[in-house]
């Protein structure tokens, strides 16, 4: 008899997007002369700058050639990318191209990375968090029994996020020995500052943790002394592998390129005690399941840090931060209140009193025709918070905003 995976059983429902998807699905079938506008998953509008669509078409030219033709590249990626990341990401923080894996999205590496942790691993989580951190160590056996009253699983560590601790989350107060960090953070649009993020790093050394911390909206940073990488921490090279992607920076949604950076600094252990390279791990993983990126793909990834790339780019950011500040400004002025959205696409609201962040969606939906996340989607301490995103159109932004104010005050 062929046997499943029973920890995939223990998941919760779908997956939260899938959910809201076919919620906004049924009620366009049901409404389909009202325009929806949606502000709740956080996929990118504006198409791919000039420079980046220039590389692309000169590398499809290229691959068209008997002399430029490439066939497998090589799986941790091209050396021309990862020299580029490295001398621009990683200015003065002496990560070296060897460190950099290639990949075809951060969420991809942070569901995949714990594929070479012990499946008997401590996991914390900050809490409300990004679906794929919690549901991949379900599927993987880690999280244990799911709690239906408190809506956690038993074996999992939770580290709140809300108003109540300025969305700064406390250290576990258990050994752990994997932490999740995302800052800027997704869903709250909220950061850490380097003191704050350090307490982590010190912790992890302490007790030979490791950090895995999601940066992939570092580029809409805005403020001074808010860590664009936790490599600008002391003493993070031995303890964090940090996650990057061309997704929300460049518009690479749907064009698919990320990055991993696991430093050679980097050990975890064995039961016996033995010191072993993460790094080493990970690229024996990579090489094994996966292909590389297409070469079209990462020059087109190389063409972003270009003069014109990078120009390009900042234009896109400051449009979407300029949403951000629409939709924040535009909230606050109706009476919520409201976080996130200065160094972040996303604005965390809290709902109205007495009112769930699922009857607010469905409240958001019918009335205004506008759609967002719940908060209780990300996890039980987003239970009463609502997350919307920047990443729509300006003229949609100002509609959405317009349409809150006429019909949900």
């Amino acid at each position: 008899m062929f046997y499943i995976n029973e920890n995939f059983l223990n998941l919760q429902e779908s997956y939260l997007f899938s959910t809201i998807a076919k919620k906004v699905s049924d009620y366009q079938e049901k409404n389909p002369n009202k325009k929806v506008i949606k502000l709740g998953i956080g996929d990118v509008t504006k198409p791919i700058v000039p420079a980046v669509l220039k590389a692309m078409h000169e590398a499809v030219d290229e691959i068209g050639t008997e002399k430029g033709f490439k066939g497998y590249g090589p799986e941790q990626g091209y050396d021309f990318l990862r020299k580029i990341i490295a001398t621009n990401d990683y200015k003065d923080l002496n990560i070296s191209e060897d460190e950099i894996f290639v990949s075809d999205g951060a969420k991809c590496d942070c569901g995949n990375i714990v594929d070479i942790f012990d499946t008997n691993s401590k996991i914390a989580i900050t809490d409300p968090v990004y679906p794929v951190y919690l549901d991949t160590n379900v599927m993987a056996g880690r999280s244990g029994n799911f709690n239906e009253e408190k809506g956690i699983y038993e074996n999992i560590v939770y580290l709140p996020v809300s108003s109540e601790n300025n969305f700064v989350p406390e250290l576990p107060k258990e050994k752990v020995d994997v932490i999740y960090l995302c800052f800027p953070n997704n869903p709250t649009g909220t950061v850490l500052k380097k003191e704050e993020l350090k307490k982590f790093v010190d912790y992890a050394k302490e007790n030979k943790a490791i950090i895995l911390f999601d940066a992939a909206y570092e580029a809409f940073i805005t403020e001074k002394d808010i860590p664009h990488s936790i490599y600008e921490i002391e003493g993070a090279k031995e303890v964090a592998i940090e996650f990057r992607s061309f997704s929300k920076t460049a518009g690479f949604t749907g064009v698919r390129c990320a990055f991993a950076v696991v430093p050679k600094t980097l050990f975890g252990y064995t039961k016996l005690g033995e010191k072993v390279s993460l790094n080493k791990l990970w690229n024996r993983r990579t090489t094994t399941k996966f292909n590389g990126v297409s070469y079209v793909v990462q020059r087109a990834a190389e063409a972003t840090y270009s003069d014109e790339g990078k120009k390009q780019i900042k234009e896109n950011i400051k449009y979407y931060l300029d949403n951000a500040k629409i939709i924040r400004d535009g909230l606050q002025s109706a009476g919520f209140t409201v976080y996130g959205g200065v160094n972040s696409p996303y604005i965390w609201l809290k709902v109205p009193d007495g009112m769930k962040s699922w009857e607010f969606f469905d409240k958001l939906l019918s009335k205004a025709n506008v759609v967002g996340t719940p908060g209780s989607g990300f996890g039980p301490h987003g239970e009463g918070y609502f997350r919307l995103t920047a990443f729509g159109t300006k003229e949609n932004s100002i509609e959405a905003i317009e349409r809150i104010k006429g019909e949900m005050i």
